[in-house]
């Protein structure tokens, strides 16, 4: 495991719950507390250098920010702008001794398009001479009380300056920030189910429930097509999905069935399944349905080289229907009881279990940064840092193209 790190990375938010950028982490040991210690220099830059093709090519974060946490020789070292200036945003840790030097290199790098972030700086007894450089200002809302954080946001906060709140883990949460100032915000309040409550499922979502269960059934195409001829929105879906450029015919598909004859049942399962997030598209936050896909595709990506085509459709499934129950607000138990699904991957879902729970767990590990459960799965799966990394920049890819 030497000379290896591993990426994590967490969504950051508008108050409309837009994904702006992702923080990506670096860890390169189950005990590295914060992302770079200077003798993990050239594993730091070995992965940021593997990461820069990923980004730069096949990802580019879209119109996201990267926000990558830089210590003093990070911020000196030259590598460091072979990032994209528009889209990365260099998160100067605290440890990092403001002189007059690094405020010159800050102003420097910012001239040629980089954003500067500063993490906590209410934490320091003097106002930091790196204040001037600043466009952006976490303040981790954890470590404050109320009338604290109204008080640092008031002292840090100019109109040149965006602020986040950090560490943002309920809705009551969000709502005090919001009512403070932010407009920025970064925690797992965004991915993860606070409580539990009853939720009607809309008509839409229960058509595409019925459906699943008619193809996971085996059902005549009639039957299926059935189901999509009771919901007219649906339909249109469903053709504009295959008369899409996507798809390359030569001919438009005019027909539910030819529709669905072309398409094939694991494709169309498949399909279902994405449209399964994307349904409830005004009561979902656009960050909950694109981490649930997020993980569809991390984890049937980490699951490739072991398992069958079957298999990683399953796989998929798990990773995008790990947060059905935060999407409809209700447990997870009583949504499967909904959907009749594979025990393989009723099993993963309920308990992170049998043949494909340690690849959602490693996914989970990875969206949470969880480095020691990063290490230990991995090694399970005997995977290496570069492995999980490259499917983890490819699954982010791969759902910057979905245009969600």
């Amino acid at each position: 495991m030497e000379d290896q790190a591993y990426i994590g990375r967490q969504p950051i938010m508008d108050e409309k719950q837009q994904i702006i950028g992702y923080e990506l982490f670096f860890r390169h040991s189950a005990d590295a507390e914060s992302a770079v210690f200077e003798d993990e220099f050239k594993a730091y830059s070995s992965v940021l250098m593997n990461t820069i093709g990923g980004v730069d090519i096949q990802w580019l974060l879209g119109d996201k920010l990267a926000f990558i946490n830089v210590n003093e020789d990070m911020l000196k070292s030259e590598f460091i702008e072979l990032m994209p200036p528009e889209r990365t945003v260099l998160e100067v840790l605290r440890s990092v001794n403001p002189t007059t030097a690094i405020v010159e290199r800050c102003q420097s790098l910012r001239e040629q398009g980089y954003k500067i972030a500063l993490d906590n700086p209410q934490l320091s007894t003097e106002a930091s001479p790196l204040l001037q450089c600043a466009d952006y200002i976490k303040i981790d809302i954890q470590s404050l009380n109320s009338a604290e954080l109204q008080k640092a946001f008031t002292q840090l906060h100019v109109p040149s300056v965006k602020m986040i709140a950090e560490k943002v883990e309920t809705d009551q949460q969000f709502e005090d920030c919001k009512r403070i100032g932010f407009r920025l915000f970064q925690g797992f309040h965004f991915a993860r189910p606070e409580t539990f409550t009853a939720k009607v499922i809309n008509a839409s979502f229960d058509s595409v429930l019925n459906i699943l269960n008619t193809v996971s059934q085996d059902a005549e195409i009639n039957v299926i097509e059935a189901g999509f001829k009771k919901d007219t929105a649906l339909s249109f879906k469903l053709l504009r999905y295959i008369n899409s450029v996507g798809f390359g015919l030569s001919f438009e598909i005019q027909s539910i069935n030819h529709a669905l004859t072309i398409l094939g049942r694991k494709q169309l399962y498949r399909w279902l399944t994405l449209l399964m997030v994307t349904a409830g598209e005004n009561s979902t936050p656009p960050a909950l349905m694109k981490t649930s896909i997020t993980r569809g595709r991390l984890t049937e990506l980490l699951g490739e080289s072991y398992f069958e085509k079957h298999d990683r459709d399953n796989l998929f499934i798990v990773g995008v229907f790990s947060l059905l129950d935060a999407i409809l607000k209700m447990p997870m138990d009583k949504v499967l009881d909904k959907i009749q699904l594979p025990e393989t991957v009723t099993e993963a879902l309920l308990t992170r279990e049998g043949i494909y729970g340690p690849f959602l767990q490693l996914t989970e590990a990875c969206e949470d940064a969880n480095s020691e459960k990063i290490l230990e799965l991995a090694e399970l799966l005997q995977f290496d840092a570069n492995k999980v990394n490259e499917c983890h920049i490819s699954a982010l890819a791969w759902v910057e193209t979905l245009g969600i």
